[in-house]
């Protein structure tokens, strides 16, 4: 059984503006509305009674009652310790599929909110950095040591810092010509917020990767980097907002290589050279 709030996101661009009022609304609300009449949603939305019967119907659903009926459902499954979209009786295979699907729609959101010149912006600035600081904590570590890994592959100078202390020590040292990048989805993670603060005030370029809409970690950002992806609401692992994040920075790197005057191509086969005696 496919889930409402997959279901919701795959046909987001179908709908028609007062359903997206309704559809924005349950993916911030999603549980909020099981006690709700059909009147106390249409007001909680801004829409008429029968846009909801409209969007339930989108859905695949009789009405009104069914779409609360489903929403109760999922709710249950979650508070049970379970994933939104994902049901106690699905297969192993059965969940990849669901979470591939939603991998997609974040990815198809991350698209469409991704600034096309800022992007260029922050792949220029990498590509001629003189040192390049990542800061990652968390779900985001693992992305920051990601993204260190191509920018070393491509001969640039790049270290991933995924504790706090280092963070704020490695931002103190940078200047004029560094580039520092804060990975946070949420845009509130104090530590990365305020080590791309320092790194500014000490005179470095500042680009944010974080999810869309606004958040701290903007106000200390000289570039930012949009993800579109709902999920933590409901999954602390957030897989898709780290593959969002993973695939701009597999972007970045390739553009590197690909505009770097054969330095990068030169750096990366120096690399593999380097790593034939790790391998049997």
């Amino acid at each position: 059984m496919e889930s409402l709030l997959l279901s919701i996101k795959e046909k987001y661009s179908q709908m028609g503006h007062s359903e997206k009022l309704i559809a924005d609304w349950l993916t911030r609300n999603f549980s909020d509305m099981m006690n709700m009449s059909i009147s106390q949603l249409a007001d909680n939305c801004g829409c008429g009674e029968a846009t909801i019967v409209r969007f339930s119907r989108r859905l695949g659903l009789s009405g009104y009652q069914e779409l609360k009926l489903k929403i109760a459902q999922e709710s249950a499954n979650t508070a049970a310790g379970g994933v939104m979209g994902i049901e106690q009786n699905d297969t192993c295979y059965e969940i990849f599929k669901k979470r591939i699907s939603d991998i997609h729609i974040a990815l198809e959101n991350t698209k469409s909110v991704l600034d096309p010149a800022e992007f260029e912006n922050a792949a220029n600035a990498l590509r001629n950095a003189s040192r390049i600081v990542i800061f990652g904590l968390g779900n985001s570590a693992s992305v920051a040591v990601d993204a260190q890994h191509k920018f070393l592959r491509a001969g640039l100078d790049a270290v991933a810092y995924c504790d706090n202390h280092m963070q704020a020590i490695a931002a103190s040292h940078l200047h004029k010509g560094d580039v520092a990048i804060g990975i946070s989805h949420s845009g509130a993670s104090i530590d990365v917020v305020e080590a791309l603060r320092t790194a500014k005030d000490a005179g470095a370029l500042t680009i944010c990767l974080t999810n869309f809409g606004n958040s701290p970690i903007h106000s200390v950002s000289d570039i930012v980097l949009n993800t579109r992806s709902d999920e933590t609401k409901y999954s602390i692992l957030a897989m898709s907002s780290r593959i969002a994040q993973l695939a701009i920075f597999d972007a970045l790197y390739t553009y590197i290589v690909m505009n770097s005057n054969k330095a990068a191509v030169k750096a990366i086969k120096e690399t593999e050279t380097a790593l034939q005696s790790k391998k049997y």
